[in-house]
C-alpha cells in the first residue's frame, strides 16, 4: 500500500488508529504510522503506549509547517510578504482571510484530532494493564498535550468547543466555551500534569515537568492581559519561569548562533522540542497542507539568490520559497544596534559564495556592469546598511543595500537552514523544532516581573539573554538598567531573540497591541487591520457541521 493510502486509512479507523505510532526506541520518541487495526487495540498495553505517542503527532502539523508559520509570523510587525506564495490574506488582513481558507480548517481539525486522542488516553487508562507509575506519567503527558492544543486554538480562534471526554462517533452537538471556561480547563490540565511528569525523560521529546511549567507560565501571561485576568497571574507566571530556570539544569549556550546549529539539536537550552526525522513515512504524517511534511521552515525565509550572478541553487543555501521577508522596522530598529549585539549577524545570512563561476552582468547592484567569479568567491554581500555607489563599485561582488531590497531580495533568516536534506529540491527537513527554549523563559520572566513592577528583577532576566547575545568583550555594554526594563523593551527584545520562531503573532495578540503594531510597522496591512483580527475566522466547515449552524456556534465578529 502506498504511503498516502496508509495515512488515509489510518485516519478513518477511530481514535486509536488516527495517528498511532510504533514502539519508541530508548532515547527518542519515535512516531511511525500504523494501520489496519481496530479501536479496541488502544485498550491493550502496547496499543495504549502507541496512542500516547500518537498524541504528539499533532504538534508536527502546527510547528515547523507552512500553515503553522502562516498563522504565527504573517501579519506582524517584523515580517512582511515575499514575492511568492499564497495565503497572503493572513498578512494583508483583507478579504482573502475568510472562514473558507483551508489552513484555518486544517489546523483546527488536526488539533482536535490530537485533543480527542488525549481524551481517549485519559478515559481509557483505568482499563489498561500498565504499571501504575507509568500510567500516571502517560495521563500527565496527555493532559499537557491537551492543554497545549487547546491553548493554541484559544489564542487563534477564541473560545472553542471544549471537549474533555472521548468522542467516539460524529456529532453535530457543539458550542463555544467562554474565555473563563477555556482558561479554567487549560490551567486545570497543566496544574494536574506538572506533579506527575518527570523532571526529565530518557525518551527525548516526551513531555516533562519543566515543559509543562513553561506552558502554564505562557497561559498565565496571556490571562494577565485578558478579560478574566486575576491579580496573581503575573506572580504565578514568574514563579513557574523561575522554576524552569533554576531547578532542571538548563543553561543558555555561550553563543547565540550555536542554539540553531543543526549538529547540536539536543542542547542545554532546549526545554521542549518537536522531533522531525529523515524518515519519509514519519514526515508525511504531516496533514495540514505542508509542502511534503517534515520541518519546512528552511523553505520560507529565503531570498532569490539562486538566479543571481555567480549563483545557482544548492543544498547549503537552501530552496528559496520567498514567503517572508523582514520589515524595515525589523532590520533597522529591532536589529538596528550591531556594534555590541551579535544577533543581526547571526540571525540573517549576509554572504553568498559563488557556486557557478563565470562572468555575468549585474542585476541589483548598479555600481558596476559585470562581475567575474571563481568558485568560492563572494558573489553577494548584504551589509545591512546603505553604502555609496562609489564604495560598492570597489567591491568585486554585488552588494545588496536596503534601498535595493525587494520582495525577492532581502536579508534571509538563517535559523532553520537544513543542509542534511538529500538533494537541493528536497523539501522535508529533518531538524527538530524548538517549542520552548530557555532564552524565551528568561524573557517571559522579565515580562512577568515588569507586570509586577519589579523592574530590577526584569532587567536581571533580560540581561541574561543580552549578555549571551553580545559580541566577545561586549557583555557589559549589552546590559540594561532597571529604568530601561519596560514593557516596550520586552516587546522588542522578544523580537530580537525569537524572530521567525512562531511566537510573534501570538505575542502581539495576547498583549493587545497587534492592531497598533501592524498599523505602525506593517505598511502592507496598515489600512486593513481592525480589532476583529485579534481572532481568526472560525472555519466554515465547523459551523456547517454544527446543529444550528452560526446560531449555535457563532462566527467571530466581522467575518
Amino acid at each position: 500500500m502506498k504511503i498516502n493510502n496508509i495515512l488515509k486509512h489510518a485516519r478513518v479507523l477511530g481514535v486509536a488508529a488516527l495517528m498511532l505510532t510504533g514502539q519508541s526506541c530508548s532515547d527518542v520518541l519515535n512516531e511511525t504510522v500504523v494501520s489496519g487495526i481496530g479501536n479496541d487495540y488502544m485498550n491493550t498495553t502496547k496499543g495504549y503506549e502507541d496512542a500516547v505517542n500518537a498524541a504528539y503527532s499533532s504538534l508536527r502539523n502546527y510547528y515547523a509547517t507552512q500553515p503553522g508559520l502562516t498563522m504565527t509570523e504573517f501579519g506582524t510587525d517584523i515580517y512582511a510578504t515575499g514575492a511568492d506564495g499564497s495565503y497572503k490574506g493572513f498578512h494583508f488582513y483583507d478579504t482573502q482571510l475568510n472562514p473558507t481558507v483551508d489552513y484555518l480548517a486544517q489546523i483546527w481539525d488536526e488539533l482536535y484530532r490530537g485533543i480527542n486522542t488525549c481524551n481517549a488516553i485519559i478515559e481509557r487508562a483505568p482499563k489498561v494493564t500498565l504499571a501504575d507509575a507509568t500510567k500516571k506519567i502517560r495521563i500527565a503527558e496527555a493532559k499537557f498535550l491537551r492543554a497545549h492544543y487547546y491553548f493554541i486554538l484559544f489564542q487563534q480562534y477564541g473560545g472553542v468547543d471544549l471537549r474533555l471526554t472521548e468522542t467516539l462517533a460524529p456529532t453535530k452537538q457543539t458550542k463555544r466555551a467562554t474565555d473563563a471556561e477555556m482558561y479554567s480547563a487549560i490551567i486545570k490540565d497543566l496544574t494536574e500534569a506538572i506533579p506527575d511528569l518527570p523532571n526529565s525523560s530518557t525518551q527525548y521529546g516526551r513531555a516533562i515537568k519543566p515543559a509543562a511549567e513553561m506552558c502554564l507560565a505562557k497561559v498565565y501571561l496571556a490571562k494577565a492581559y485578558s478579560s478574566v485576568k486575576a491579580s496573581d497571574d503575573f506572580s504565578k507566571a514568574a514563579t513557574l519561569c523561575s522554576s524552569v530556570i533554576s531547578n532542571y539544569g538548563y543553561k543558555l549556550l555561550d553563543d547565540f548562533a550555536s542554539v540553531f546549529d543543526e549538529n547540536n539539536q539536543r542542547n542545554s537550552e532546549v526545554v521542549f522540542a518537536v522531533q522531525y526525522t529523515a524518515d519519509p513515512l514519519t514526515n508525511l504524517t504531516n496533514n495540514t497542507g505542508a509542502v511534503n511534511g517534515g520541518n519546512n521552515l528552511h523553505l520560507f525565509f529565503g531570498m532569490q539568490y539562486d538566479v543571481q550572478a555567480g549563483m545557482q541553487r544548492d543544498i547549503v543555501n537552501g530552496r528559496p520559497f520567498k514567503r517572508l521577508r523582514p520589515t524595515t522596522y525589523c532590520t533597522d530598529v529591532v536589529f538596528g544596534e550591531r556594534v555590541n549585539d551579535s544577533r543581526y549577524k547571526k540571525t540573517f545570512k549576509d554572504t553568498w559564495y559563488s557556486n557557478k563561476p563565470g562572468t555575468y552582468a549585474t542585476a541589483f547592484d548598479d555600481s558596476k556592469t559585470s562581475v567575474t567569479f571563481v568558485a568560492g568567491d563572494t558573489a553577494i554581500f548584504i551589509p545591512g546598511y546603505e553604502m555609496s555607489k562609489a564604495d560598492r563599485a570597489k567591491k568585486k561582488y554585488q552588494v545588496l543595500v536596503p534601498s535595493k531590497y525587494s520582495e525577492a531580495l532581502f536579508p534571509t533568516l538563517r535559523k532553520f537552514f537544513d543542509t542534511k536534506r538529500p538533494d537541493m529540491t528536497y523539501e522535508a527537513g529533518s531538524r527538530d523544532y524548538f517549542v520552548y527554549r530557555l532564552a524565551d523563559t528568561y524573557l517571559m520572566l522579565a515580562e512577568a516581573q515588569v507586570g509586577l513592577g519589579n523592574k530590577q528583577a526584569a532587567a536581571d532576566a533580560i540581561n541574561m539573554v543580552r549578555r549571551r547575545a553580545a559580541w566577545a568583550g561586549k557583555q557589559s555594554a549589552m546590559e540594561i538598567t532597571s529604568d530601561q526594563a519596560t514593557f516596550d523593551y520586552v516587546v522588542e527584545e522578544r523580537a530580537r531573540e525569537l524572530a521567525g520562531e512562531q511566537t510573534r503573532w501570538m505575542d502581539l495578540k495576547r498583549w493587545g497591541i497587534l492592531v497598533d503594531r501592524v498599523k505602525k510597522y506593517n505598511p502592507q496591512a496598515a489600512a486593513n487591520i481592525k480589532d476583529i483580527h485579534n481572532l481568526r475566522p472560525i472555519p466554515q466547515t465547523q459551523i456547517d457541521r454544527t446543529e444550528g449552524g452560526n446560531t449555535t456556534f457563532p462566527q467571530n465578529p466581522g467575518f
